[in-house]
């Protein structure tokens, strides 16, 4: 049995550089709703639940293994932030995977996808439903079989010079895509870790941001693994991420940008997404060359006689701004197949499929 009840899906470790004076006893909360700073909350309080992820003692070990690795590297990098080895570039890529997939925000999506997917398929209450210690426990499932996806991805830290910090929050592992939110080369299509344009970001402290980007779509120039971001608004543009894609609360180490961090969220505010996934109910409509064909309907008029799918689409909040240092490679390097796949990098393409892929240009 798990020895630790009050369990962290944000771990201490990594909210200790936000904390004050990083002594990780007390840290400066903004919450969204209120828009209001709390000052000096207890971090034993924050981002935690009583066996959030069950009780099992070897899932513990586990997950302990990975922090104290986690703090490990942030020690080591903190003491040489000129350079970005290999060991720390591992530890920081495994933290950022875990910790993207087991957060309280990546749970209630997996419980409300649940909740809908049973709700439009007319399933009774105690059929195909999900609690969020199962969704936590299946997400740390799913990390261990997925531990490689991200492997071909390039690393870097950005380095704030500027004299606005970086924030964290309640769900800090943001993954995003410049590429595609600008572009919108697959309109109605979700994005995922193995999509071409992928972004993975992760503030480490108030003046380190570990970042993680597909290198065939786009270019970061560093040396020797380090990028430095001398201008505030590259810093706010990185801090949109944590605002749009946090439960409730962010984090950060000193009081008196209160007023700023307001601001700045409420420029954002709007594109928030209210849902974070929605439902389509496709019904089919007639069949064509032997291969059927389905319409979109809202669930309220489907045919329950007629055969149907579902499909479940992620929603991803624009920021509006980037940071200056991606920038997108006029030679880069996309692959689709044509089909719902959508737009993937080259190791995706690798999986058996029955149609062949292509190169575009991003």
């Amino acid at each position: 049995m798990a020895t630790n009840k009050n369990q962290h899906f944000v771990p201490r470790c990594h909210l200790r550089p936000f904390t004050l004076g990083g002594e990780n006893a007390a840290i400066n909360l903004l919450n969204l709703d209120r828009k209001t700073l709390v000052p000096n909350a207890p971090v034993k309080n924050q981002c935690s639940g009583d066996y959030f992820y069950g009780k099992d003692e070897l899932l513990e070990k586990a997950i302990q293994l990975i922090e104290s690795g986690y703090g490990q590297a942030l020690l080591d990098l903190t003491k040489n932030s000129r350079i970005l080895t290999e060991g720390n570039k591992t530890v920081f890529k495994t933290f950022w995977l875990f910790q993207h997939l087991r957060t309280e925000a990546a749970a209630m999506r997996a419980v409300e996808m649940a909740e809908a997917t049973r709700s439009v398929a007319d399933l009774p209450p105690g059929e195909f439903t999900l609690g969020i210690k199962e969704a936590v426990q299946m997400a740390c499932r799913v990390f261990a079989e997925s531990m490689h996806e991200i492997d071909d991805l390039k690393f870097c830290i950005l380095k704030n010079k500027s004299e606005f910090p970086f924030i964290t929050s309640d769900n800090p592992a943001v993954l995003t895509n410049k590429w595609r939110l600008d572009k919108d080369r697959a309109p109605g299509h979700s994005f995922g870790m193995g999509s071409s344009g992928m972004l993975a970001l992760l503030p480490l402290t108030p003046k380190l941001l570990f970042l993680g980007y597909d290198g065939d779509v786009y270019s970061v120039p560093n040396e020797r693994g380090v990028v430095e971001i001398k201008s505030a608004r590259d810093v706010i543009a990185l801090n949109r991420h944590q605002f749009l894609q946090c439960v409730a609360n962010v984090y950060v180490h000193d009081a008196t940008h209160e007023e700023a961090l307001i601001k700045h969220y409420s420029e954002i505010e709007a594109v928030r997404p209210k849902v974070r996934h929605l439902v389509h109910y496709a019904q089919i409509d007639c069949t064509v060359g032997g291969h059927n064909r389905y319409v979109v309907i809202p669930p309220e008029d489907r045919d329950r006689t007629k055969e149907a799918i579902m499909h479940s689409q992620v929603i991803h909040p624009r920021p509006g701004v980037w940071p200056s240092q991606i920038r997108i490679r006029t030679n880069g390097s996309v692959y689709t197949n044509g089909t719902g796949m959508g737009y993937v990098r080259l190791s995706r393409t690798l999986v058996a499929s029955r149609r062949e892929f292509w190169r575009e240009r991003p």
